[in-house]
C-alpha cells in the first residue's frame, strides 16, 4: 500500500531580485583554489525497530515474489489493454484524487480532481538518513538517475537529478528518522501546514512510502515543488518499486485503480515497476492539449483522441 497527496499551499510569494547595469573594472583574477572535498557521510547504526523493520519488509518483498507479483517485466501479452480500458484508467489515476482533504488533514477518501502537473523542470533531489548505508546510497542515486531519464524521454516533461537544491525531495529514511523529520521537511517546503507535516511524519506501517505534491493557490493545477518518503528498511525492489510508482504520481498522476493492468497505479502490487501502460499515461497526462485544471467530464474526450494517437492501430 503506497499514499500519495497533493497539497495546495496558499500565502506563498515568490521574490525576484534585480541589479541595476553600472559599469565595473576588470580586477586582476584571484588565483583559483580547488574547492574541499565533501565529508563522507558520518553513518550511525540502525535502532533495533528499525532493524526489526527491515526483516518484516523482507518477508513482505518474500512472500509477494513467491505469488508472482511484484513484476518487472513491464507486461505482456497475458495484461492486454484496450484504448477504452486506456482512457478510463487514465481518467480514475490521473483525475481522480485518492485523498481528501478533512478539517485540514488528509484522509483515504476519493474525490474528483483535475488535471494536475509540472509546468517547470522538475529537479529530483535524494537525501539519506545517518542509518541508511553507503551501498544503498550509491544504488539508489544511480536506479533514481536512470529512472528520472527515463521518466522525462516517456512525459517530454524535464525530469533530471541534482546534487544541489532541486524541487522534488527523495527522502530515504528510517522509520526513527521518518519520526524526526518534521524540522528539516518544514525548511524544505515553506509554509507547510504543521498538522500536515505530522501526518506526514507519522506513516503506519502498511504503508511502504508516499508522496506528497505542492502547489500555491493562485496556480492551484501546476506543482513546484514534492517530497516523497522512502523506507530505509526496504529490501532493494520493494524501495526500487517506491521510487517508480512515488515519483510517477509526484508527477501528477495521483490515484490509484483496481482496474487498470498492467500498471503500478494498483494496490495489488502485481507490478513493481513502471509499465508500457503507464508510460502512455504519462505521455497523456503530459501531452499540451490537455489543459491544466481540466475536469473528468471535459478530460475524457481528449483523452480519447490522444490514446487513439499512441495506440495507433491497435485494439
Amino acid at each position: 500500500m503506497r499514499a500519495s497527496l497533493h497539497i495546495a499551499l496558499a500565502g506563498l510569494m515568490a521574490v525576484t531580485l534585480s541589479a541595476c547595469d553600472a559599469p565595473v573594472s576588470s580586477p586582476r583574477p584571484e588565483q583559483r583554489v580547488a574547492p574541499a572535498r565533501k565529508p563522507a557521510p558520518k553513518l550511525v547504526e540502525p535502532s533495533e525497530r528499525s532493524k526489526e523493520l527491515s526483516a518484516y519488509y523482507a518477508q513482505v518483498q518474500r512472500s509477494l515474489l513467491s505469488q508472482g507479483l511484484l513484476r518487472s517485466d513491464g507486461g505482456g501479452i497475458d495484461t492486454p489493454f484496450s484504448k477504452r480500458q486506456l482512457v478510463n484508467n487514465f481518467i480514475q489515476i490521473g483525475v481522480f484524487n485518492e485523498f481528501t482533504l478533512v478539517d485540514g488533514l488528509y484522509t483515504n477518501q476519493r474525490s474528483e480532481g483535475r488535471v494536475q502537473r509540472w509546468e517547470k523542470p522538475i529537479n529530483v533531489s535524494m537525501q539519506f538518513g545517518p542509518a541508511v548505508s553507503q551501498s544503498i546510497r550509491t544504488k539508489d542515486q544511480q536506479t533514481v538517475a536512470n529512472y528520472a531519464r527515463r521518466l522525462s524521454r516517456v512525459s517530454g516533461a524535464k525530469v533530471g537529478v541534482t546534487r544541489g537544491k532541486g524541487n522534488f525531495h527523495v527522502a530515504v529514511l528510517t522509520i526513527d528518522e521518518i519520526e524526526a523529520f518534521g524540522p528539516q521537511l518544514m525548511k524544505l517546503i515553506p509554509g507547510l501546514d504543521a498538522g500536515i507535516a505530522r501526518q506526514i511524519t507519522s506513516m503506519p506501517r502498511p504503508i511502504y512510502c508516499a508522496v506528497y505534491a505542492f502547489s500555491d493557490a493562485d496556480t492551484p493545477d501546476s506543482f513546484h515543488s514534492a517530497v516523497a518518503i522512502v523506507r530505509a528498511e526496504h529490501p532493494d525492489l520493494l524501495r526500487q518499486s517506491c521510487y517508480h510508482e512515488e515519483i510517477a504520481q509526484g508527477l501528477g498522476l495521483s490515484n490509484d485503480s483496481p482496474a487498470a493492468r498492467p500498471s503500478i497505479f494498483n494496490d495489488d502490487d502485481e507490478f513493481a515497476l513502471l509499465t508500457r501502460h503507464d508510460e502512455i499515461l504519462l505521455q497523456i497526462l503530459y501531452d499540451e492539449r490537455l489543459p491544466l485544471g481540466t475536469s473528468p467530464a471535459r478530460a475524457r474526450p481528449i483523452v480519447e483522441v490522444i490514446a487513439s494517437e499512441l495506440l495507433g492501430g491497435e485494439s
